[in-house]
C-alpha cells in the first residue's frame, strides 16, 4: 500500500515536471511504426528506428546516460522480438537473438556504442524478416528444412538426417530444395554457416578455432578456406575489418 502511494506520488511529480519542461514522449503510434516496419522487413526500419531512439522524445530511465540507453535498448529489442514473432519468425530464433543483443548491450561502455548496436539489432531483425517474406513462396517442406538447418547449425547435417527428420525421401528432398531455392541443400548449409560465422566474428569474442568447432567445420583451416571462398577474406581479416567499437577483446587468434 505504501509503495503504491509512492508510485502514485512519483507519477504525479514526473507528469508535472514534464509538463513544466514542455516534454512529451513520442506517441504510441509513432513508437510502434518502427517495429511494424521491422515486422514487414521494410529496409526503412533501421533509419526510422534510429531517429526515434536518439530523438528528443525518448524517455529518461536513469541519470546515467549509458544505463539510460541500455535500459531503452532492452525495451526496444523486446518489442522488435515480439513483433517479429507475430510476423512469423520462429519464436526460438527471435528470443535467442534478443538474448544475444541484451548480453551485448550490457557490455557497452559508451552511448555511441549502444547506438551502433541498436542499428545492428534493427538491421538484423529486419533482414531476417525480409528473408522470411521471400521464403513464403517456398513449399512447406523446404521451409521446414531451412528452419531445421538454422536451429541445428552446431550439429552435423546431412541430407539423410534432414530427410529423416522431415519424413521425406532423400531424393525428393534434394530435388525439391534445389528446384525451389536454386541451390543444393549442402550449399545452403555452407552459406548459413558462413553467415553465422560472420556474425560471431563481428559481435562475439569467440576465437576462430571455437567458431569452426561450433559450426561443425572439420578444422580451423577448413573453416578458413570455406569462409574465404564466400567472403574473399580470411576470418581474422574479416574480424579486424568489421569488429564493432564496443568489443574490446582480442582478435580471436
Amino acid at each position: 500500500m505504501a509503495n503504491s502511494r509512492r508510485i502514485a506520488e512519483a507519477l504525479e511529480r514526473l507528469t508535472f515536471e514534464n509538463r513544466e519542461a514542455d516534454f512529451h514522449h513520442h506517441t504510441y503510434d509513432e513508437d510502434m511504426q518502427q517495429y511494424e516496419l521491422v515486422q514487414r522487413g521494410d529496409p526503412r526500419a533501421p533509419e526510422v528506428g534510429r531517429r526515434m531512439f536518439e530523438g528528443p522524445t525518448t524517455g529518461s530511465l536513469s541519470d546515467d546516460p549509458v544505463k539510460n540507453y541500455q535500459y531503452l535498448f532492452v525495451a526496444s529489442v523486446t518489442l522488435a522480438c515480439r513483433f517479429c514473432i507475430e510476423g512469423g519468425m520462429p519464436s526460438e530464433t527471435a528470443f535467442n537473438l534478443s538474448d544475444i543483443y541484451i548480453r551485448q548491450v550490457d557490455r557497452c561502455r559508451d552511448v555511441p556504442a549502444i547506438f551502433d548496436l541498436r542499428d545492428a539489432m534493427m538491421r538484423d531483425y529486419t533482414a531476417r524478416m525480409q528473408a522470411l517474406r521471400r521464403g513464403e513462396a517456398y513449399a512447406r517442406p523446404v521451409l521446414r528444412c531451412m528452419d531445421y538447418i538454422d536451429r541445428h547449425l552446431q550439429q552435423p547435417l546431412t541430407v539423410r538426417r534432414l530427410a529423416g527428420e522431415l519424413k521425406l525421401s532423400e531424393t525428393y528432398l534434394s530435388s525439391l530444395f534445389k528446384r525451389e531455392t536454386g541451390v543444393a541443400v549442402s550449399e545452403y548449409i555452407r552459406r548459413r554457416r558462413v553467415d553465422t560465422a560472420r556474425t560471431l566474428l563481428q559481435y562475439t569474442e569467440f576465437s576462430c578455432v571455437e567458431i569452426a568447432e561450433y559450426l561443425c567445420f572439420s578444422s580451423d583451416s577448413h573453416f578458413s578456406r570455406v569462409f574465404r571462398a564466400y567472403t574473399g577474406q580470411m576470418p581474422r581479416e574479416y574480424r579486424r575489418a568489421n569488429t564493432r567499437r564496443h568489443w574490446s577483446g582480442s582478435e580471436g587468434e
